[in-house]
């Protein structure tokens, strides 16, 4: 068992991002972002959850809009083109699961 601590950090820095951890071809990421900050749309070879954990967040995926809020999982598949923007400032687990 590993309890890994993911401390939110807007208020000492900007766009945050971290792996929080990685084994075999699965990765668990912190991302952290200040109002109207954003990452460019980009995709990944693996699936993707996003939970938000504090905030609000725009994804665009495939051209397609959804607001992401707490209470909600965001699924993405492989090679989904993804970006993603804060509506509020935002801290995200986003974990990528391999194939």
């Amino acid at each position: 068992m590993n309890l890994i601590e993911t401390p939110y950090l807007l208020e000492e820095k900007e766009k945050y991002v971290s792996k929080i951890v990685q084994f075999d071809n699965h990765q668990v990421m912190n991302i952290q972002l200040r109002i109207g900050e954003e990452i460019k749309e980009h995709d990944a070879k693996e699936y993707v959850l996003v939970v938000v954990k504090k905030g609000k967040v725009l994804f665009t995926v495939d051209g397609v809009e959804q607001l992401v809020t707490t209470g909600h999982v965001l699924h993405m598949n492989p090679l989904e083109k993804h970006a993603l923007k804060a509506v509020e400032d935002a801290d995200v687990i986003v974990i990528k699961i391999g194939i």
